[in-house]
C-alpha cells in the first residue's frame, strides 16, 4: 500500500442531454421528488450579558432555577432549632418583579402603585414653633413695657416678714391731677384697703375706715388718713402696720382721675345701689338699681357720703364694688383676647397707679387675682371689729375707734387663714 493519498480525477463533462426523454415541469414522474429540511443550527450565537432590568423586559417569565437546598441544620423543625439558628421572619417587599410572578399567566400586571408623598414634618414643626413665638411675644412685651411705665415710690418699711402675701390699697383724693377743682389743697387717704392671701389659700378684703382713731409714729394720736397728709406713703404704711401688727409687702395707691381712666378703659362697669342718690357734692345723681357706668359716674359713686345713711362704711363698700366690677371687666375673655383694649387699660392702669419699688407688673397680676377670688362668692370682705363710730378724743373731731381686744384676735386670724364671715360682721358695741 502506497503512503501517497489517492488521486481523484475529475470526471470528463458529459454532453448536455437532449430534447428526448426530458419532461415538463410540474409533471409527475414515478420518482418521488426531494424534500428539503431547514438545516439546524447546532452553533448558537454568543449571547451579550444584558442587565437584570433587560434582562426582565426581554422575558415576561422569569428564569426557573433549581431550588437551593438549605444546610442539614435548616431542615429541621424550627421549634428542634436554637434561638440564634432560627430564620429572621421579614416583611415581603413589593417590587415590580413580585408583581410579575403573581400575575396569571397570560396577563400583564397592572403597574405598582406608588404611596402618596408625605408631607415633611420638619415644615409643620416650624409653623408650630412660630405661632408659639407670637403667641408668648405679645404678652411678655406688653408685660415688660407696662412694667417699665409703672410710678414707683418708696413705701415700705422693711419690717419683718408675716405670714401669707399682703397688699395695702390706697385711694389719694389728691386734687392735683385736676379730675376734681374744688380748691381743697393736700393730700388725704379716701381709700385705705388691705388684702391678704394667706398660707393656707385664704383671700380677705378688709377696708380701715379713714377716721380710725390711731397711733401715728412720731406724730401722737391721729385719724388714719392724717399719717398720709403728713408723711405720704411711707409713713400711711408704717401707721398701718403698727394698728393692725401685719407687714405690708406691695403699695398700690391710684388717685381720683386713676378711677375714672381705668374704667373708661375698660368699657365701663355695672354698679348697683338699692337708693336713689342726689348728691352735690359728690354730683352722684343715681336711680335704684344697676347700671352701667362710665368713668366720671364711677368715680362720684365711690367719692358718695353724705347722702349714704352708712356714710364712711357705706362708701368703703361701694369702694369696693368699683374695684371688683374693674377686674371683673378686665378678667372677660372678650376683654383679654382684645389686644386694643389691653394697651388701653394698661395704659391709662400704668398713668394712674403708683407702686412701691419692689412692685412689678406680675405683682399687679396677683392683685387682681387676689381681689377677684375674695370679692367674690364665699371670699371674705369686711372691716375689722368696731367699738365705736363716734368716738371724741378731742381736737380732731369724731373717730372710728377700733374694739382693741377682738381686733388684734381679728388681724391674728386674717394671716393664719382662719377668718369667717362671721368675724367680717360683727356690729360695733356702741
Amino acid at each position: 500500500m502506497s503512503d501517497l493519498p489517492p488521486r481523484f480525477q475529475p470526471k470528463k463533462r458529459s454532453e448536455a442531454p437532449g430534447v428526448e426523454g426530458a419532461r415538463r415541469v410540474g409533471d409527475s414522474g414515478s420518482a418521488p421528488r426531494p424534500r428539503f429540511e431547514p438545516v439546524r443550527k447546532s452553533i448558537q450565537p454568543e449571547r451579550r450579558a444584558t442587565s437584570p432590568r433587560r434582562e426582565e423586559q426581554a422575558s415576561d417569565a422569569p428564569p426557573q432555577f433549581p431550588p437551593k437546598q438549605p444546610p442539614a441544620a435548616a431542615r429541621r423543625p424550627a421549634a428542634e432549632r436554637p434561638a440564634t439558628e432560627r430564620p429572621a421572619v421579614s416583611r415581603p417587599v413589593h417590587t415590580r418583579e413580585a408583581e410579575r410572578q403573581a400575575a396569571p399567566a397570560g396577563q400583564t400586571a397592572s403597574p405598582v402603585s406608588r404611596p402618596p408623598r408625605r408631607r415633611r414634618k420638619g415644615r409643620g414643626k416650624k409653623i408650630a414653633v412660630l405661632i408659639l413665638v407670637l403667641l408668648l411675644a405679645w404678652p411678655i412685651g406688653l408685660l415688660l413695657w407696662a412694667n417699665s411705665k409703672l410710678d414707683r415710690v418708696e413705701a415700705l418699711s422693711g419690717a419683718g416678714d408675716t405670714p401669707g402675701t399682703t397688699y395695702l390699697l390706697a385711694g389719694s383724693d389728691s386734687r392735683d391731677d385736676g379730675e376734681i377743682p374744688d380748691g381743697t389743697q393736700g393730700q388725704r387717704t379716701d381709700t385705705i384697703i388691705l388684702l391678704n392671701r394667706a398660707p393656707n389659700g385664704q383671700t380677705s378684703l378688709v377696708s380701715l375706715p379713714r377716721d380710725t382713731y390711731v397711733a401715728i409714729p412720731g406724730h401722737g394720736n391721729n385719724k388714719l388718713n392724717a399719717a398720709y397728709a403728713i408723711g405720704g406713703a411711707p409713713l400711711l404704711v408704717q401707721t398701718v402696720e403698727g394698728l393692725t401688727g401685719i407687714t405690708i409687702d406691695h403699695y398700690v395707691e391710684i388717685g381720683m382721675g386713676g378711677v375714672r381712666q381705668i374704667v373708661d378703659a375698660v368699657g365701663g362697669v355695672n354698679l348697683c345701689l338699692d337708693y336713689d342718690v342726689n348728691d352735690p357734692k359728690s354730683e352722684l345723681v343715681w336711680k335704684a338699681g344697676c347700671h352701667e357706668a362710665d368713668g366720671a359716674t364711677a368715680l362720684a359713686f365711690s367719692r358718695m357720703r353724705y347722702s349714704d345713711p352708712r356714710g364712711d362704711m357705706g362708701r368703703q363698700d361701694r369702694q369696693r364694688q368699683v374695684i371688683s366690677s374693674v377686674v371683673k371687666k378686665a378678667a372677660s375673655p372678650s376683654f383679654i383676647i382684645n389686644p386694643f383694649s389691653q394697651l388701653s387699660a394698661v395704659n391709662a392702669g400704668t398713668g394712674a397707679l403708683q407702686v412701691d419699688t419692689d412692685t412689678g407688673i406680675i405683682d399687679l397680676a396677683y392683685l387682681a387675682w387676689y381681689f377677684k377670688s375674695a370679692s367674690g362668692e364665699g371670699g371674705l370682705t369686711g372691716h375689722p371689729p368696731i367699738a365705736s363710730y363716734s368716738f371724741r378724743p378731742g381736737k380732731i373731731g369724731a373717730a372710728v375707734k377700733l374694739d382693741t381686744e377682738r381686733a388684734t384676735a381679728f388681724f391674728t386670724k386674717m394671716t393664719d387663714g382662719t377668718l369667717t364671715e362671721a368675724d367680717m360682721t360683727i356690729a360695733p358695741a356702741g
